[in-house]
């Protein structure tokens, strides 16, 4: 049978501290005016304090009986009389504190490396004092982003876990250890979305195709393989200039409410899929009786499948001078590729893709049907 006395082993140990005779280091503690040495013993602070250990690790006190002296001037003396009693004694008492007090012990505690009072400190915060730091957020929250020690505060004020799905945090977080991991979820946007003020959409409510098809207006460069599915790029508003629900089906329609108008992206839904064919006209519409090609190297043609970015073709214009069609009985006709034609008849009735002008094939050749189609104008926000 063995019986510890552990109570009486902490009591004599934190008398060490008023010692006058054995101790062999001297400690400067906090910032003018609020200075104090406090006379320690290297032994007991190198084997309770990592930090201390490694501190020390070159000093000693020599033959000479030379004190040894170091510096701590980010901890006040206040804060560390705590501290010491807790390496000394193993207590730790928080009655008379603050809460201030209580966040520079625990800032003090991670400098210090005293893990286990750092983890307790963290728990005491959030248990006990959670709505003092949500009255002081910017505090807790520079605080506990200064240290990768201090996971539990920062937990608690970005519960990633509980506020994203398992697969959108686990992309987060892949995506932080390598930028060249793929995600496997899009932004998905409501069906309906009219949202800061970029798009009104019933076609286009995915943020990561908006994104997608501004970059490639913009020729921007790619960093790496999936940047475009990290960052959304958003500097355009889509205007909203004609929705064929809502505005119908025709030619005339169509050059009535967009011919002359520069920079603009059509969407297209694919009747009975997810599908989205579309393009981007730099230059403008127009009516014209017998047929004019229109010339331009800037427009694209594209397809999401699944409504999914991560499935989209893009494909640039081949033969620049066979970019558009312009005709009165025409619609938005991308070169060859993309037809959509009204033959003797006030409503399209000839809708169809085949590759033609356009550099890649974005999708079966042949005719189908559409569900509805969005002509926006793209303006700089």
């Amino acid at each position: 049978m063995s019986i510890q006395f552990f109570s009486k082993l902490s009591q004599n140990y934190i008398e060490l501290l008023e010692d006058d005779e054995y101790y062999d280091i001297t400690i400067e503690v906090g910032e003018e005016p609020n200075v104090k040495i406090i006379r320690a013993h290297m032994n007991i602070l190198c084997h309770r304090s990592p930090y201390l250990r490694r501190a020390l690790a070159t000093k000693k006190a020599s033959k000479n009986n030379v004190i040894v002296h170091i510096n701590l001037p980010e901890i006040s003396p206040e804060v560390f009389q705590i501290i010491l009693k807790y390496i000394y004694g193993g207590i730790l008492s928080l009655n008379h504190q603050n809460n201030l007090d209580i966040l520079k012990l625990l800032s003090a505690a991670d400098e210090l490396l005293l893990q286990e009072v750092v983890e307790y400190l963290q728990a005491y915060l959030i248990e006990y004092k959670s709505e003092w730091m949500e009255q002081h957020f910017e505090l807790i929250h520079r605080t506990s982003f200064q240290s990768n020690s201090l996971l539990e505060l920062q937990q608690f004020f970005h519960p990633y876990k509980k506020l994203l799905n398992h697969q959108l945090y686990k992309n987060l977080l892949n995506s932080h250890l390598d930028p060249d991991s793929e995600p496997t979820d899009d932004i998905l946007l409501p069906r309906s979305i009219k949202i800061y003020g970029i798009i009104d959409s019933k076609i286009g409510n995915n943020l990561n195709i908006i994104s997608t098809i501004s970059r490639r207006i913009d020729k921007m460069v790619i960093n790496n393989k999936f940047d475009h599915l990290r960052e959304l790029y958003l500097p355009y508003k889509f205007q909203l200039l004609l929705r064929g629900s809502r505005d119908g089906f025709t030619p005339k329609i169509f050059h009535e409410l967009c011919d002359n108008k520069p920079n603009t992206v059509i969407f297209i839904k694919v009747k009975r899929t997810e599908e989205i064919l579309g393009g981007y006209n730099p230059i403008i519409w127009k009516s014209h009786g017998s047929g004019l090609w229109a010339k331009t190297k800037d427009s694209f043609i594209f397809s999401f499948k699944n409504n999914n970015v991560k499935d989209g073709i893009i494909s640039d214009i081949e033969d620049t001078d066979r970019a558009l069609w312009y005709n009165s009985s025409a619609g938005p006709f991308f070169g060859y590729d993309i037809i959509i034609y009204a033959h003797n008849s006030l409503h399209y009735n000839d809708i169809r893709y085949e590759q033609h002008y356009y550099e890649k094939k974005i999708r079966n050749e042949g005719q189908f049907g559409i569900e509805d189609f969005e002509v926006f104008q793209i303006i700089k926000k």
